[in-house]
């Protein structure tokens, strides 16, 4: 279904652009899709200026999603005109563009993008657009966090027990089948077919297995845990190459771009060190998360967390925990004793409401993850949701 989905948003949007860039004698031809997307750039990289703004035109800019929006509008201001992709609320890991996300590629000039595969689905929506923009991996100065790292050597483990288990009962199952062929065959040719079918089973079938598994848990989002963002000196990193990358597409207003950085880097700093004396009114036992998704671990490693775990792994896309998992999870919460859990703005709360039941605990208000929440919310900016976050954190486990 989403294989169809992904054919009909890309056949849409070649129509679109067929029909937008490729009539009338005056207009020239939107240029030919390529089988290869222009590789993202660093900020750090030199970039040929883009468009140049000059008047009332603008540069016109992509973020990604929700949260870095925010960071791109606090740098760019209303020199630069904008599109989020992924809005508010919205989840970036099981977003589906549509066309017009691909005409709005086409017609920018700079893309912000968070990179460590964050948007799994963004290099065939900038190859399917046509699109000349630069594209700028904010993440680029940042030292990430490998899953294993983000609280996932359980799963590792469990899967390696399970490649065990099923090595060891396809070899058993092998050799019954071959002693009963040893019998009853009295050609060896038979038995060699009957082995060369076994073995091209048993390939199909441990690859068709392994893809299921990758699937469920999310393993095509990359090496990494891409939610870099909870860490305010990273988003700090990332507003630096929001600033760098503005500035090479748009020089003629250079000293806008930094002097917005400037600012906005004053109150991420002022927001840093508000984060960390919240945090030390919390002792440090009770500084345990347990969350929707596998968001935390940049947080965690920052502000002295410990992530006891998660009701899903890295992507909120991954299928719903096993009731093996969840009762293991359930064990883990009552084994560490925190008073309570967490549900998210991008992830239906009921997982976590029937979690909290069976461990006895809690679910806290919730907590703003991938996305800046709705306008007008408590968590309708990045500084917003950051202190409603911390906020909540320390209220409900302090309980």
């Amino acid at each position: 279904m989403r294989a169809l989905k992904k054919f009909m948003v890309i056949a849409g949007l070649t129509a679109l652009l067929i029909g937008l860039f490729g009539c009338g004698a005056a207009q020239p031809a939107a240029p030919a899709p390529t089988d290869t997307p222009v590789p993202p750039t660093t900020a750090a990289e030199q970039v040929e200026p883009a468009v140049p703004t000059t008047g009332s035109e603008k540069l016109k800019v992509i973020a990604t999603y929700s949260i870095l929006g925010d960071l791109a509008q606090n740098v760019g201001g209303d020199t630069i005109e904008l599109r989020t992709l992924v809005g508010p609320g919205g989840d970036a890991h099981t977003f589906e563009p549509t066309p017009a996300d691909g005409v709005a590629l086409a017609e920018a000039s700079l893309v912000f993008e968070n990179g460590l595969e964050f948007e799994t689905w963004l290099n065939d929506l900038y190859t399917a657009s046509a699109s000349k923009a630069v594209r700028v991996v904010v993440t680029e100065q940042i030292e990430p966090i490998k899953m294993a790292e983000g609280g996932h050597e359980h799963e590792e483990h469990a899967e390696h027990e399970e490649h065990g288990e099923h090595a060891a009962e396809a070899e058993h199952e092998e050799h019954e089948e071959h002693a009963t062929e040893a019998e009853h065959e009295e050609h060896g040719e038979h038995a060699a077919e009957a082995e060369h079918e076994e073995h091209e089973e048993h390939a199909a079938e441990a690859e068709h297995e392994e893809h299921a598994e990758g699937d469920a848990h999310g393993h095509h989002h990359g090496e990494f845990d891409p939610h870099v963002w909870h860490d305010v000196s990273n988003v700090m990193r990332m507003v630096e190459a929001i600033r760098d990358g503005l500035v090479k597409a748009d020089p003629a207003h250079a000293q806008t771009y930094q002097a917005n950085a400037e600012t906005y880097l004053a109150q991420l700093k002022e927001l840093d060190a508000w984060v960390r004396q919240e945090v030390e009114t919390l002792p440090a036992e009770r500084r345990k998360l347990v969350t929707s998704h596998d968001t935390f671990s940049y947080f965690a490693r920052a502000y002295g967390f410990d992530v006891v775990g998660s009701a899903l792994p890295v992507s909120t896309e991954a299928a719903d925990p096993s009731a093996k998992e969840i009762v293991e999870l359930v064990e883990r919460i009552k084994a560490v004793g925190v008073p309570a859990i967490f549900a998210e703005n991008v992830a239906n709360p009921d997982l976590m409401e029937r979690i909290a039941s069976e461990a006895g605990v809690v679910v806290a208000p919730t907590l703003y993850t991938d996305a800046v929440g709705e306008p007008g919310s408590e968590g309708d900016t990045y500084l917003k949701m950051i202190r409603y976050n911390v906020t909540t954190m320390v209220t409900a486990l302090k309980s």
